[in-house]
């Protein structure tokens, strides 16, 4: 008897329904998938451009870093100009590193749209960061804050810092991931994730070469340009 009474009480509470609180956004999730048994298609469109946007401004200076180095006049000598683009190259993953679990930490406490807002604010882009606008007229292109920042960058230090700053503010892929698997049903979770990295691999193979060709139009271009001549990568 006394299996028998355990296991009512298991399907009383399996069965008991769950209850919902007014302006709640886990409750709304919730009942949203409760309510929909479909593929969310929405929400997932929207993690697909947020991580894209994320990981665009990665990899888009690798095609004219080399350059920009050389205009800073840091290096000494020629062979010298890898050396300095590694670190401007690694300041960016470095600032990730060491605030991602600060920002899961800030994630966890206060919601996740929180923090995707406020990462997407300090690096987002629609169209591509200004840091690569840099080579061209296109200046309505301009993203916000450290990728201008980073555009306006006179010197090598402040090259740096900027994309430190801009890796540190940074701090919403892993809340991405998990506001990916909180939107979806537990069958459609792996699909989730799998628009996650899909979008994240896109990035890195278009930044690259959105990035050179913005910087083949900076070398034909700049010559006619006051603005580029100051400030050759806005």
């Amino acid at each position: 008897m006394g299996e028998n009474d355990d296991h009512d009480v298991r399907e009383r509470l399996l069965k008991k329904k769950k209850k919902y609180y007014e302006n709640c956004p886990g409750c709304e999730i919730e009942l949203l998938k409760e309510s929909n048994s479909a593929v969310p298609f929405r929400h997932l469109f929207f993690v697909w451009v947020i991580v894209l946007c994320a990981a665009l401004p990665i990899s888009c200076l690798f095609p004219f870093l080399y350059f920009m180095i050389r205009d800073f006049h840091i290096a000494k000598r020629e062979e010298d100009i890898g050396y300095y683009a590694g670190y401007v190259g690694s300041a960016f993953m470095f600032g990730r590193a060491l605030t991602s679990i600060l920002w899961g930490m800030i994630a966890d406490r206060y919601g996740r749209k929180p923090v995707i807002m406020f990462g997407a604010m300090a690096m987002s882009n629609f169209s591509y960061p200004s840091s690569v606008l840099y080579y061209t007229y296109i200046d309505y292109y301009c993203s916000v804050v450290f990728n201008t920042l980073f555009g306006l960058s006179t010197n090598f230090w402040m090259a740096v810092s900027a994309r430190f700053l801009l890796g540190s503010l940074c701090g919403m892929l892993g809340p991405m991931r998990a506001y990916a698997s909180e939107v979806c049903r537990k069958e459609y979770q792996a699909l989730g994730m799998s628009i996650i990295s899909t979008s994240w691999g896109i990035g890195l193979v278009i930044g690259p070469a959105i990035g050179g060709f913005l910087a083949q139009l900076k070398m034909e271009k700049s010559h006619s340009s006051s603005l580029l001549s100051s400030y050759g990568f806005l």
